[in-house]
């Protein structure tokens, strides 16, 4: 099996895949693409991803896209090694509705703190005119961007979002005090600890760890990921915004 990962060493969703691909010890070929360049919107990658947004999965000539479906699909097609899915369906079925919480909640919420951090001053650099036309050639994510501005997200906006990741931490802790933990269902990670993984790692990198300050359960499963040996190799040198954003480290 040969397996070619479109994605980008900063992107959420592409790092839900990469754990994945190192938990199960699978080789992959690396296209990195640079989505402030505008790789991801190129005719050549449009063609493979018509979302134009990251990761793409190309598995032998088949083409897989969206990062939820890809991880289940690795699961599906290479079932030895580390396993992330239940096999007792009502197991299965409670990590599914947990990453559809994961997808809703904290993976879209993150956006806003990633953009008015992180990104904002790149668009800030921007004239009025660039921005508008790098805003309409994006098929997913135009409202997104138009809704921002080149100003950035309004407080109202920030605090919903962060409202929304305290919702979600708070979750996690229910969920890792019914299953009994360390994971959020029991003694061995899902595809929804996996989901879940890079919105938190975000948010830490942001400066944010002190918003699960107060759930220890939580704070331990953050020490349980980050001890994952497929979690070195997934976030090497680049991935995280601190190692781009210098301006982010003067931030801290």
């Amino acid at each position: 099996m040969v397996f070619t990962l479109y994605n980008a060493p900063q992107s959420t969703c592409s790092q839900r895949v990469r754990f994945v691909l190192n938990a199960k010890g699978l080789p992959f070929a690396e296209h990195k693409l640079d989505l402030l360049a505008g790789d991801q919107l190129k005719p050549e990658y449009l063609a493979l991803n018509p979302n134009g947004v990251v990761p793409t999965l190309d598995h032998d000539g088949s083409i897989v896209i969206d990062s939820s479906v890809i991880i289940e699909y690795l699961d599906e097609v290479v079932p030895h090694g580390e396993n992330f899915t239940p096999r007792d369906p009502v197991q299965r079925a409670q990590m599914r509705s947990l990453m559809r919480f994961i997808d809703e909640m904290p993976a879209a919420a993150v956006r806003v703190p990633t953009f008015n951090l992180a990104f904002l001053p790149r668009f800030q650099a921007m004239s009025e005119e660039d921005f508008l036309a790098m805003a309409e050639s994006k098929p997913l994510r135009r409202e997104f961007m138009l809704a921002m501005g080149r100003k950035g997200f309004p407080e109202k906006d920030m605090q919903q979002a962060l409202g929304r990741l305290a919702r979600t931490y708070e979750r996690m802790d229910a969920e890792i005090e019914r299953s009994g933990g360390p994971w959020l269902q029991g003694r061995d990670p899902t595809l929804a600890d996996v989901s879940v993984m890079p919105a938190i790692v975000r948010m830490a990198d942001l400066g944010l760890d002190s918003m699960w300050r107060d759930l220890p359960r939580v704070a331990r499963w953050f020490d349980a990921i980050r001890a994952h040996p497929a979690f070195k190799p997934t976030y090497y040198h680049g991935s995280l915004l601190t190692e781009r954003f210098p301006h982010l480290k003067e931030r801290q």
